[in-house]
């Protein structure tokens, strides 16, 4: 069976190829790719505590992307998931604290965008051969700390490929901002902006959409495409660690078949967990899926009420990849818990647009079962990250301690004490400032590379590949822009006027 996709907006439903719309990233119309319809596995439950990562990746993506062959995925995955990263597993569970933390920190970036960003490269660059694409292939991504760095280190020196990326300069921590800033590859551009993250990603949207833009750089045989999780490539990849996650819980006796699960994942641009609902529609025995959030809570507000509002102070955190008002990946849930109704998804989108803010119908509302969602702020963030070292001696990332703390509140408050997965998103060492803050030492004050000394002190704990670089790595990024002055930046970086 060929699984197409179709357009979040579209009430038409145009269909695209798998590879069409991982070349393409976003819809024409502004709205986002989701599948005709949800595949069937070709595996059963039981399946899973025999699958090494590779082999459960191969049957999830032969299910979300039918026009590529076997022996072309198989590539991919091979290309994936090898010795860049440091885990046989690639993403072991720890358990600690009372709960199972799932570590996506493995890779060679440190977070758990490496999980997808490995890939979808290697998927890309396999599209446009399948697609006959002539064209040189510009991701342009707007990062809040973490998408950057993985995008560039799977595309650097891909040929038929360049990499933009924009970042709040104010609004990542050193350890991010310095790895972004010394990637290496002739074809990897790093650009900070006066702003935030959602000024970012929503001028990127716009450059996307903009037609005389995209005509001027086809006559250059440019094309634009996506590595944020709007792309299907990024997305659908995410799905596989939930499925390796039960069955690691299976291997290790923890949980016995069928029983379900809770997952308390840290959420900024919605795709993380979004993949987690997918894997349960795909029928992962999930309970809930609990939306962790910080002090920026418009998720949070969201779930408990059905009223989505950006129009509200923003933050600047400990957990900086969360710092979002405008979660992109939520048009998808949109799109589905409205019996996917294209024109009422495209309706609340250009409402939130406009006047910032909708309200969902108490019906539509109803559809949202599946989920809980809770916040914690920068002193509950700090005091979690503490708990959990003083109990087992083991440091959380604050994004982590976000959804740690998150979940401590769910049990406490519901009585569900189902088996609980912490998503570890991060490592702890690319927050030093932050963790060593949390745990309360005398380098309170440390920052950059001396807070990654310190912490290294007190973890006694090799430093991870990419964070030891960075204490000889040259700057070799300069470039800074306001928000409004993106597009002219596109144009000087790849040369189109």
């Amino acid at each position: 069976m060929t699984l197409l996709y179709r357009s979040t907006r579209d009430p038409q439903g145009k269909t695209y190829t798998a590879s069409q719309a991982v070349l393409q990233g976003l819809s024409p119309d502004g709205g986002l790719f989701v599948p005709t319809e949800i595949p069937k596995l070709d595996f059963e439950l039981a399946d899973l505590s025999k699958f090494s990562y590779q082999e459960l990746a191969l049957h999830i993506l032969q299910a979300f992307f039918t026009d590529y062959t076997t022996a072309e995925l198989e590539a991919c995955v091979t290309a994936a998931y090898s010795t860049n990263f440091t885990d046989p597993a690639i993403t072991p569970l720890s358990y600690q604290a009372g709960n199972a933390y799932l570590e996506l920190f493995h890779g060679p970036t440190i977070a758990f965008k490496d999980l997808a960003l490995q890939l979808l490269p290697h998927l890309m660059t396999t599209a446009a051969q399948k697609n006959q694409h002539d064209q040189d292939i510009v991701i342009l991504t707007a990062t809040s700390g973490d998408t950057g760095k993985a995008a560039m280190a799977g595309f650097a020196d891909v040929a038929g490929t360049k990499i933009i990326v924009f970042y709040p300069r104010d609004g990542v921590s050193s350890v991010q901002e310095k790895q972004m800033l010394t990637q290496t590859g002739e074809n990897t551009y790093v650009v900070g902006i006066n702003g935030n993250f959602d000024h970012a990603q929503t001028k990127v949207k716009e450059l996307f959409n903009n037609q005389i833009l995209a005509q001027d750089l086809a006559a250059h045989h440019l094309a634009f495409s996506s590595a944020n999780s709007i792309n299907i490539g990024r997305l659908f990849p995410q799905i596989i660690y939930y499925f390796a996650a039960y069955g690691q819980l299976l291997r290790d006796g923890k949980i016995t078949l069928g029983q379900k699960i809770n997952f308390s994942v840290p959420t900024g641009n919605f795709g993380d967990i979004l993949a987690g609902y997918f894997a349960k529609k795909l029928g992962l025995p999930i309970k809930k899926l609990i939306c962790a959030s910080n002090k920026n809570k418009v998720l949070t507000d969201f779930f408990n009420s059905g009223r989505y509002d950006r129009q509200r102070p923003f933050y600047v955190t400990s957990s900086p990849s969360m710092d979002i008002l405008v979660s992109s990946n939520l048009e998808r849930l949109l799109f589905y818990i409205t019996g996917e109704d294209a024109t009422k998804t495209a309706a609340l989108m250009d409402q939130l647009s406009q006047v910032g803010h909708y309200q969902l119908d108490f019906e539509v509302f109803q559809n949202l079962g599946d989920f809980a969602a809770g916040f914690a702020d920068e002193v509950q963030t700090a005091t979690e990250i503490k708990r959990v070292a003083t109990l087992d001696d083991y440091i959380l990332d604050p994004h982590t301690a976000v959804a740690s703390a998150v979940a401590k509140n769910y049990q406490k408050a519901s009585g569900d004490l189902s088996p609980m997965v912490i998503v570890s998103t991060a490592s702890p060492y690319k927050f030093p400032q932050a963790v060593l803050e949390a745990l309360e030492t005398d380098s309170q004050h440390a920052e950059g590379l001396e807070a990654v000394t310190e912490l290294q002190a007190k973890l006694q704990t090799p430093l991870p590949p990419t964070v030891a670089t960075l204490f000889e790595a040259p700057i070799r990024h300069h470039l800074t822009c306001d928000p409004q002055d993106m597009e002219e930046m596109v144009r000087q970086i790849l040369k189109v006027n």
